[in-house]
């Protein structure tokens, strides 16, 4: 969502190659081979690193071993490009790798005397690894390797930067150590088939395995994970152990979780339909209609006001109505269309984010803080709930524990939807996925934004292009068949050609996907492998924009959901 009509990203059909792409590694390292990159987990600050424009820091959070990572801030005409001289041997071969995290984000090496090379990837929300290769020429003795982002984009984070290969001489860091065995395993979530973990992290540590019943179960970079594929109503033992180059650790402490019960899949909030439209509702004026509560149609069952904004605090959030920009609309009037329209049995929720949010929370306190402010906000005005709509990314472990904090204070009856982006919900182990997965039970449905995306992978590890029936299905897809119910998959579509850079279909071909997943009929090249009748509905941004638009899309749109089965 955005205050303004949003930017479509610039994927092209590099993006789309690189989602489909596997890296194949470097044959088995000799016993010579070092790190030859000096300061690789930026624990010495920016120490042998030269950043432009003085766009590099270090952070101690995220990282993703040891306690630092740089961070990368694009500005203006400067991609935030660091860069290290690292020595190296002629006629040798190196592997070359990040992780990284954040927004986009560029690996590579040049001088190399032989082809130079790069590899990237666009916007992470969790720690991954870019990992390619090099060869140095016959008089080689250096490189300069580089990482960056790119122009407009958000920063970059960048930890364990390695040129693996024979010693150039120019000094290497200590040898790692194997990490200690982590602390603080915890049970944060239980579904049906799923039992969501998290645990301290281990200094110096760059990977780690959770074992279930003594079994390896998965293997992660962060601090928490799902392991999905469980019975319902067993009862299950896990234990992690943290890992680097020099080994695993001993395993945890054991913890004990109990799936729950089959059932219909969950979901949080009471009286709402079976099958619900939800749309977003503008507390600004970039040219859409000017609306107050009151003029939002009644196809609409869940209105979203945007946006709450981050304060100075961490984690916490604050909202103030636009009366001027609305037109000398009233934060009594406001209140009281709220109450008119729960009367009449819709739902209205607070949504924090945005495109331009900078709500971050990241560690206890901030989620503490952002569960209160919220419950205050519900208080203040009668909000029915929120709306995570953060995309710029999210820690997994404390958003469940914000939103679980909520949960506890607003009771039973506590709406929560969230609107991630495509790159957001292509696998499980992304951020938003777990946290969505991680609150499960309280959760009411997931609108993902299938637009200003371009083209992504389908649950059938096909790639779809934005503004297709398949896009629709084949993505939602993914949600369906790895945790989320039915009842909290809904489909996010702009409501005009004004309202988002790209990715706008008819109201026609939102129908069409509807049609597909709960009854296989309309469907295009993609057919799911069964019906999914009790998907929750559409989302649009917005309903200023379908006001603009005369109202084509909730008077389409909105029938055909409550018409479904």
């Amino acid at each position: 969502m955005s205050p303004h009509i949003r930017s479509a990203r610039l994927w092209s059909a590099a993006v789309t190659a690189a989602l489909a792409l596997t890296f194949v590694g470097t044959g088995q390292a000799s016993a010579a081979d070092v790190n030859n990159v000096r300061n690789a987990g930026f624990e010495s600050g920016l120490a042998n690193w030269t950043c432009s424009a003085n766009s590099g820091t270090t952070v101690g959070s995220p990282v993703h071993g040891g306690t630092a990572a740089l961070k990368a801030t694009p500005a203006g005409q400067d991609n935030a490009r660091c860069t290290q001289t690292v020595a190296v041997k002629p006629n040798s071969t190196y592997s070359l790798s990040a992780w990284v995290q954040g927004g986009y984000a560029y690996l590579g090496v040049t001088g190399t005397g032989t082809t130079d090379v790069s590899t990237w990837t666009p916007d992470s929300p969790t720690w991954k690894q870019l990992t390619t290769s090099f060869t140095t020429g016959s008089a080689t003795t250096s490189v300069t390797l580089y990482l960056n982002g790119w122009y407009g984009q958000a920063a970059y984070y960048a930890d364990d930067v390695q040129v693996f290969g024979p010693d150039g001489g120019g000094g290497t860091d200590p040898a790692p150590t194997v990490p200690a065995a982590p602390a603080g395993l915890a049970v944060t979530g239980t579904t049906s088939s799923s039992v969501s973990l998290s645990w301290n992290g281990v200094s110096g540590a760059t990977a780690y395995t959770v074992y279930r019943d003594g079994a390896k179960a998965a293997t992660v970079t962060g601090t928490s994970a799902t392991v999905s594929g469980l019975a319902a109503s067993t009862a299950y033992s896990f234990q992690v152990t943290a890992s680097n180059a020099a080994g695993e650790s001993a395993r945890s402490a054991a913890v004990t979780a109990t799936t729950a019960a089959m059932g219909g899949g969950g979901g949080g909030g009471t009286g709402l339909p079976k099958h619900a439209v939800t749309g977003y509702w503008q507390n600004f004026n970039n040219g859409a209609t000017v609306q107050k509560l009151s003029d939002v149609p009644s196809a609409y069952d869940i209105i979203a006001v945007a946006f709450a904004d981050a304060t100075t605090t961490p984690g916490a959030v604050s909202f103030t109505l636009d009366s001027a920009g609305l037109g000398g609309y009233t934060v009594d009037q406001f209140k009281a269309d709220i109450r008119a329209k729960q009367a009449a049995g819709k739902k209205v929720i607070v949504s924090v984010g945005g495109q331009n949010g900078t709500v971050s929370i990241n560690d206890s306190a901030s989620a503490t803080n952002f569960a209160n402010s919220v419950y205050a906000l519900m208080q203040t005005y009668g909000f029915d709930g929120v709306d995570i709509d953060l995309e710029n990314g999210l820690n997994a472990t404390y958003m469940t524990q914000a939103l679980r904090a909520l949960a506890a204070k607003a009771g039973p009856s506590l709406i929560l939807t969230m609107a991630p982006q495509t790159i957001d919900m292509q696998s499980p182990s992304a951020g938003y996925f777990q946290t969505a997965l991680n609150v499960k039970d309280i959760l009411t449905v997931v609108n993902m934004q299938y637009y200003n995306s371009g083209s992504m992978l389908g649950c059938d590890g096909k790639v779809y292009s934005q503004g297709t029936v398949d896009f629709l299905t084949a993505l939602a897809c993914i949600q369906l068949q790895n945790g989320l119910a039915p009842s909290q998959v809904g489909l996010g579509l702009p409501a005009s050609t004004r309202a988002a850079g790209g990715g706008y279909v008819a109201p026609s071909v939102v129908n069409a996907a509807l049609d597909c997943l709960t009854k296989l009929t309309d469907c295009g090249t993609f057919k799911p492998s069964k019906t999914y009748a009790d998907l929750r509905g559409a989302m649009t941004w917005s309903t200023n924009w379908d006001a603009t638009a005369g109202n084509a899309w909730s008077t389409s749109v909105g029938a055909h959901v409550h018409a479904l089965p």
